[in-house]
């Protein structure tokens, strides 16, 4: 091995990789990946040269680092076909577009300046799970490489090729205002011009591409970025505000008084709005999401089934695809559509062309169709600080706790649990419809906890000082990115 070489295995998370460039992965670790991951699709696919799509965001050392981790590929046999600057929805895009073997996008998303990663997938429309990211991560540590003769080529205008593709099917008759916020990353290139070109009057918020971030960073679960477009829709008396993370495959959205709906309730009034064209389809949300799917009447009366399932991208993914699901949606932003609105895959973009067409079904406002859905006080999502080394241990001891809470039928906040969850983390409910969640992250060292409760503001917070206090009791939680 060689002396140069750094490239950290905590890097090798759940369904992608991610490290602090220099600090936990350098140029040759990149190279390293990339031998790893051609390695793998070799394996996979039996084949002496896939074809394989890399594209990068703009962060700016992005571009150096794809150029290593193509350099490991092609040493493979891998056939490189570079679509330059992208949003990972157009990477995945591009592999049922081109037809190729497998994919791999050059992001962080919204993590940080000084993050890099891949996501990357070999069947179409699915990325790396658990157990792929497990076996890239021995074969990359332990260097068991393929070696081969690949190439690399550029495929120009392949950007346009994909906005194309979002128009064309997606035209709306009513005008629709909208504020597009993309936070200074790599969406700023595409989400203005798409939403224009189905027929939106669009209002530009930080479209202009700056690695820097100056302003915040691009994530709509962040309060900095939803307050930023609440003002700027009410300023210009906007129909709706979209924001957009730093690869372009969530969406936060704002509804015409300013105020951030929850992208879990967004979820649920896009199937809603499916379920009356689409009867008897399934929907996949992940275990972050509001308890409202569950009893809905508007999908109960089109005979619609709401699956919970593991909060992560590639864990939905996997779930819509193998249940045959027409959709699934993730409270951090992540919606996944089947065909015939998709290819399975997450696309903030076409998650904000169906709200454009949730409105053009309907006369009224956003704010209005809102309304119709029962009241709750949800939190946003929180992350206490806990090492990656220790989260998955501190969860499991939660876990423990909260069982025997349950068991021993001891009340919070006067109310006793009636049900858990443990398909990830820990999600337990009360009578009353209350519920709070904790759960290891899976692409930082943190953990993430939401509360939700029907009854009131109140009760919402005394779940999350239960929680808390469980945390601060374990010794192992630093800051919390935010706070209710």
């Amino acid at each position: 091995m060689s002396e140069n070489l750094k490239i950290s295995p905590y890097g090798f998370r759940e369904y992608d990789a991610r490290w602090l460039y220099e600090k936990d992965i350098n140029l040759e670790g990149m190279t390293n990946l990339g031998k790893g991951f051609g390695s793998q699709i070799i394996k996979h696919t039996k084949k002496i040269n896939p074809r394989v799509i890399v594209g990068h965001d703009y962060r700016s050392y992005s571009e150096e680092i794809k150029q290593a981790f193509k350099k490991g590929l092609i040493s493979t046999g891998c056939y490189v076909e570079d679509v330059g600057l992208s949003l990972s929805p157009m990477v995945y895009f591009a592999q049922f577009n081109l037809n190729s073997d497998a994919v791999a996008m050059i992001t962080a998303s919204h993590n940080e300046n000084g993050w890099t990663g891949v996501k990357m997938g070999i069947k179409k429309g699915l990325t790396h799970a658990p157990d792929e990211m497990k076996e890239l991560k021995e074969i990359t540590l332990n260097q068991s490489f393929s070696t081969g003769s690949g190439s690399e080529k550029q495929i120009s205008n392949f950007q346009q090729i994909y906005k194309d593709d979002l128009i064309k099917k997606n035209k709306i008759k009513k005008k629709i205002k909208a504020v597009v916020a993309c936070g200074n990353g790599t969406a700023g290139i595409f989400a203005p011009d798409i939403l224009r070109g189905i027929g939106c009057d669009v209002i530009e918020l930080d479209c202009k591409l700056d690695w820097t971030f100056p302003k915040y960073n691009p994530n709509p679960e962040d309060l900095e970025m939803l307050h930023e477009i609440s003002k700027f829709v009410k300023e210009n008396n906007a129909d709706i505000g979209f924001g957009f993370d730093g690869d372009g495959d969530r969406l936060g959205v704002i509804d015409d008084k300013g105020n951030e709906i929850f992208s879990d309730k967004i979820g649920l009034l896009i199937a809603r709005n499916l379920s009356n064209t689409h009867k008897n389809s399934k929907f996949i949300v992940d275990v972050k999401s509001t308890g409202l799917y569950s009893n809905d009447k508007i999908l109960k009366d089109n005979q619609c089934q709401t699956i919970y399932w593991k909060t992560g991208h590639s864990h939905i993914k996997r779930k819509v695809h193998n249940e045959k699901a027409l959709a699934g949606f993730e409270k951090s932003g992540h919606f996944f559509f089947n065909q015939p609105l998709g290819y399975g895959y997450d696309d903030g973009i076409n998650s904000a062309i169906q709200v454009c067409h949730l409105l053009d079904n309907d006369n009224r406002k956003i704010s209005e169709i809102m309304d119709e859905l029962p009241k709750t006080f949800q939190s946003p999502t929180m992350a206490p600080f806990c090492k990656d080394n220790e989260k998955y241990e501190v969860v499991n001891q939660l876990v423990k706790e909260i069982e025997n809470i349950k068991n021993n039928k001891t009340k919070i906040d006067q109310q006793e649990i009636i049900e858990i969850i443990t398909v990830n983390g820990v999600r337990f409910s009360f009578n009353d419809g209350s519920w709070g969640l904790i759960r290891a992250s899976s692409n930082k060292p943190s953990l993430v906890v939401v509360t939700e409760s029907p009854t009131s503001d109140e009760r919402k917070k005394k779940i999350f000082e239960f929680i808390d206090k469980l945390l601060q009791k374990t010794g192992k939680i630093g800051e919390y990115d935010q706070k209710i």
